[in-house]
Parts: structure tokens; sequence; C-alpha cells
């Protein structure tokens, strides 16, 4: 029997010809440049597929699982999964999956180059120079922060909100600036506390110290806006906020204020409440740096996840096991024996 593989998106090559060679039957569902299918589309041709393979911020409609009786499967493009209801999912008897590992050192690096250039004002500087605005020495400055000791020769503290694979590759990479390290992820206590270079600190602590807060933790419902009004009243004036784990993560709205306000220095953002829309004023912020989430965007990190996700797809199939189970609960349920059977 022909088994089929939905992929609601513009999958890179390497992905593709990894699916070529699955033996199913693909079916790529995308428009002429890339743009990502009709919800009603995408559920139409979810009703036909034995495993699904959408990229991490494309939702998967609800009905698009609850339509399809031998759905085998979701391999989800990307490390996060709050794009898929998960707990539906494991009532339906249908395993998630996700490609964990493989963007942690990219993200880490953009995370670190979203630090660096809000901090120095990178952006703002490379628009006014470009724009035949700058007369040489003795025009505007665009004065920044040290990230390093600087002349004072203190070292910067940096706090971690998320202490996962991301969050510390971010504090490795902190060792060439002779930074002090803290970190909040009450899941990874033990692990903070016993890595070398690092203290840990309950979050309203971390924020009091911080000069720099870096965001690495997954959206679920402890962590929705988990920095709002009071998270960044209790910031220093002069800290800048980074986030490129989750939009939600962030009360937007409250942290536009806090910007126009001067209650906090700045913010580098790879991600967004409600992307792809940003918050009203937020765009009109110079003390802002924004990135169109682009965190894993290398040609060889996204070519590897969609490497990963197929062989996810392909093991979900095959009625095996995949690698990287999301809710490994779901193999013990009547629902999945029926869909695998089926």
């Amino acid at each position: 029997m022909l088994q089929r593989i939905l992929v609601p998106w513009a999958m890179p090559k390497i992905g593709r010809e990894a699916l070529s060679r699955s033996k199913a039957e693909v079916t790529f569902l995308h428009g002429p440049k890339g743009e990502l299918p009709d919800p009603k589309e995408m559920i139409r041709a979810a009703a036909k597929a034995d495993v699904l393979l959408p990229r991490g911020s494309q939702p998967v409609p609800r009905r698009a699982m609850i339509a399809n009786p031998y759905l085998r499967g979701i391999a989800n493009y990307g490390v996060g999964y709050d794009n898929i209801d998960v707990a539906l999912a494991t009532e339906l008897g249908i395993p998630v999956t996700n490609t964990p590992g493989v963007l942690t050192e990219t993200t880490a690096d953009l995370a670190w180059a979203l630090l660096m250039a809000t901090a120095r004002k990178i952006p703002q500087a490379h628009l006014y120079t470009i724009s035949g605005r700058w007369k040489g020495p003795g025009g505007k400055s665009f004065m920044g922060l040290d990230v390093g000791p600087g002349g004072s020769n203190q070292p910067k503290v940096l706090g971690i909100v998320g202490f996962g694979r991301i969050g510390r590759a971010v504090m490795r990479r902190s060792r060439g600036f002779r930074m002090k390290v803290i970190a909040y992820d009450p899941y990874a206590k033990e692990v903070i506390e016993k890595t070398r270079g690092v203290e840990y600190r309950q979050l309203e602590d971390l924020l009091r110290e911080s000069d720099f807060i870096s965001l690495h933790a997954p959206l679920t419902e402890q962590t929705h806006h988990l920095i709002g009004p009071k998270e960044l009243g209790l910031m220093k004036p002069t800290a800048i906020l980074i986030n490129t784990s989750r939009g939600p993560v962030v009360d937007e709205k409250a942290l536009v204020l806090a910007l126009k306000k001067g209650r906090i220095a700045g913010a580098g953002l790879d991600v967004y409440e409600r992307e792809p829309r940003l918050s009203p004023g937020l765009s009109k912020l110079e003390n802002v740096v924004l990135l169109p989430h682009i965190g894993s965007a290398t040609e060889d990190t996204r070519g590897q996840m969609a490497v990963v996700a197929v062989k996810n797809a392909i093991a979900m199939l095959r009625g095996k096991r995949p690698p990287n189970i999301v809710n490994p609960e779901v193999f013990a349920s009547s629902e999945y024996l029926r869909r695998v059977k089926g």
C-alpha cells in the first residue's frame, strides 16, 4: 500500500532528496514563492496523508489531526513544537517529533549577534552611515554599552533564562567576554548548580542583577508572558533583553512601553508574540534590533534540520519509534496501535 507524506512548505533541497529515498508518495504544498498554504487547503491535503511534516512556525490545524483516522505522525521541522496541540495528538494516538540539537550552536550564535548589535547599536549606525548623514568625527556618536569589562574593568552580568542546549551554548560563548553568568531554570536547577562558570538565581533576582538577559525557555502555559510589566520593572535601566526563544514568552505590549519609557536600555528580538505582526510602536523604536525569526537560518543548519525531520517521518511511516519523540507516552495507547495496524 502506497504511503503518503505531506510537506506543506518549501523544504530545502537536501530534505527533498532525503524524502525521495523514502519510497513514499510526497506532496509539497506551498505557493510559487514559498508561501504557506491556506489552513483549509492544508486540512484537505492532510486528510490523505500518513505523516505530516510541517515547519515549526506553521500552526497545524486541530481539524487536520481529527479528520484523518490513519495519520501516523507529525514530524515537526524545528526544535519548538508549540505550533502543534501535542495533548490532542497524544489523545488521538499520533506521535509528534521535533529536531533538537541540530540548531543549538546556530541559534546561540544569533543570540550573541543580537546582543552585540543591540548593545553597540550597530544596525542604527549602519543605516546612519549609508544614508550620507555621517559627516565625520563630532557627529552623532551612537553611544553603546560594553559587553566585556570595558574601561571600568568590572565584568558584566549575563542572565540566562532557560538552561537547555541553547542556553548552555550561550553561556559557553560568554567566556571570551569574561562575564559573570547567572541562570534561571526550575527544571535544570541541579544542572546549573553543578556547571562550572554559572550560578543559579531565582527569576526575580536574575532580572535585578543582569546587564544582559537572554531568553531560551520553551513556550508553555507557565512561560507565556514570563517577562511582563512586573519583570521588566525589576530590570536595570541599563539592561538589554534578548529573545530568540518564542515570542509569547514576552508580553510585547509591556516591552514596547518599557522601551519607550527608558525603563530598560534596549531589546534584540528574533521572535514575536503574533508573528509576523509586530506590536504597535515596536518598529519605530530606536533602541531595538528586530530580526525576522532567523535563529536557525544558515544553509547547513536548515538543511540538517530537514534531514532529521525526514528521518523522524520515515520512522513513523514504518511504525518504528522515531529518534526525536516529543510524546513518548503515545506508544502505549490503543489509538496509536490502531493507527499503525490500520
